[in-house]
């Protein structure tokens, strides 16, 4: 076999009829290609290496070779083919880009020789002389930093290029036939909830670099932290509770937006796969809840939507602990959440803002139920201030709020009667502005507002005892309008 300049690269005679054994090229090829060597390996080099692997026989190459030898390789290659670190925070510089497709070209070229790698581990099963007895203890010494390599790579990302992502994927799915699972998610947590995935091996490489000083050193970390745990879901998460929280905690609670929602994303991620009691012991929810709640004072729409989802799964499993301790609070933590949310609605300008808030106000409607009568005052200058304006081509806000006060009069009709002239007016005032509108609001967002606002009367209608209806009866004789006579008729005529 000629290695050529692999080998005088890698300082290793090679006498004429001898090649040197597999042991000593690939510990001085980790040591050649490892972080502290202070070296970048060439395209060359790394073609050679590949090369090397893809031709060697499989006993030469696995026969007598330490499980260690071949993970210092592997973890060498994956280092030299990393993102370049970020030694101060903040986003990436444009300066950065050059950096970042050399380290692409260079992640094509080790994914290359991982692929090679892993045939012939696979190869090397049927064997008589190496099988499963070889073969195994070197896969579980390679698999969780080939994984994190690959999960590095396998989307777009600014360290990334067709071609890697490309190699990325096909490793990923080499390395899940290589362990004889089905997907990804089965690979990491395991085939049943008895068999130990290779997920706490991957969490125990990434754990070093998850911690307050080192996370934002490397940018892809977070990254494939976020990628991972999706993965792994109900009921095999929550025995790695307390490897993914920590970090989750962590990503969210930085000063940058992205990193923020990202951290969120994750938190909802274990609230929604991990048991109430497991999350309620040593206080997990509660200090996850003060996290999320201290996300509410932002400006930003896209993690104001983010917190106020997750929040909406962990209010259940804060409040059941809650009623079981008895605690002696003023009020529960969906009274506190909804308190801050009319706050900021109240006095809310933006846009972007209005339609994050207006959307997920109806389920919190619905999560309180009756006790919703807590906060009927300022519900309802929110509910009239959100009706009088119009927030563009979809209406969202609109939509959102109409929900909400059906919400709110299906589950607290008794307290309705009573505020049944202004939310008379302020319906009927939008179904005019809607019929009179020459915006730019296309022809079925206007239907389903009218029908919405048509449904709030009906409502009201039936829990004043036929108010309403006795109200419209002069509205609809003066009105010229086919379209609003439409909407009052329907109330007119419903049961």
């Amino acid at each position: 076999m000629e290695l050529g300049g692999l080998v005088r690269a890698l300082g290793l005679e090679q006498p004429p009829a001898t090649v040197p054994p597999a042991e000593q090229v690939l510990a001085r090829a980790a040591l050649l290609f490892s972080p502290g060597a202070g070296r970048v390996p060439s395209a060359g080099e790394l073609r050679e290496l590949d090369a090397l692997v893809q031709a060697a026989g499989c006993p030469w190459l696995l026969g007598g070779l330490s499980p260690a030898t071949l993970g210092g390789l592997v973890a060498a290659l994956s280092g030299c083919a990393a993102p370049p670190a970020q030694e101060q925070e903040g986003a990436e510089l444009p300066s950065q880009d050059g950096a970042y497709a050399a380290a692409a070209e260079r992640a094509a070229g080790v994914g290359s020789v991982f692929l090679h790698l892993l045939a012939k581990l696979e190869a090397a099963k049927t064997q008589e002389s190496l099988g499963v007895r070889v073969v195994g203890p070197i896969l579980r010494r390679v698999m969780a930093p080939i994984y994190i390599f690959a999960a590095t790579h396998v989307v777009e990302r600014p360290w990334t290029n067709a071609r890697s992502q490309s190699v990325a994927q096909e490793l990923l799915a080499s390395l899940v036939q290589a362990a004889g699972c089905g997907s990804v998610a089965e690979f990491l947590r395991g085939k049943s909830e008895d068999e130990e995935g290779r997920f706490a091996a991957v969490m125990e490489l990434l754990k070093q670099e998850l911690t307050k000083d080192t996370w934002k050193r490397n940018p892809a970390t977070k990254f494939v932290f976020s990628w991972t745990l999706p993965h792994v879901s109900r009921p095999w998460l929550s025995h790695y509770l307390e490897r993914v929280l920590p970090p989750s905690l962590l990503i969210s609670d930085d000063y940058r937006e992205e990193n923020k929602i990202l951290g969120v994303r994750c938190l909802h991620h274990i609230i929604l796969n991990v048991p109430a009691a497991d999350l309620c012991q040593f206080n997990r929810a509660q200090v996850v809840y003060h996290a999320l709640y201290n996300h509410l004072y932002s400006r930003e729409a896209p993690l104001i939507q983010a917190v106020l989802l997750c929040l909406l799964d962990l209010l259940p499993i804060l409040e059941r602990a809650w009623w079981q301790q008895k605690q002696a609070r003023p009020a529960a933590p969906c009274d506190e959440v909804l308190q801050l949310v009319l706050t900021h609605m109240e006095a809310e300008h933006r846009l972007a803002l209005r339609r994050v808030y207006a959307g997920t106000l109806p389920a919190f409607v619905r999560r309180l139920g009756i006790l919703i009568v807590r906060h009927l005052k300022r519900l309802e200058r929110v509910i009239l201030g959100y009706l009088e304006v119009c927030d563009g081509p979809k209406e969202e806000a609109r939509l959102g709020i109409l929900e909400t006060l059906q919400c709110t009069i299906e589950h607290a009709w008794p307290r309705m009667p009573c505020r049944l002239p202004v939310l008379l007016k302020a319906l009927l005032k939008m179904i005019w502005d809607v019929h009179t509108d020459q915006g730019s609001t296309p022809e079925p967002v206007k239907a389903t507002l009218l029908q919405g606002a048509t449904e709030c009367l009906i409502l009201l209608d039936r829990c004043s005892e036929g108010q309403v209806k006795v109200l419209l009866e002069g509205v609809y004789s003066s009105c010229e309008e086919n379209r609003v006579r439409e909407c009052i008729r329907k109330v007119q005529e419903s049961t």
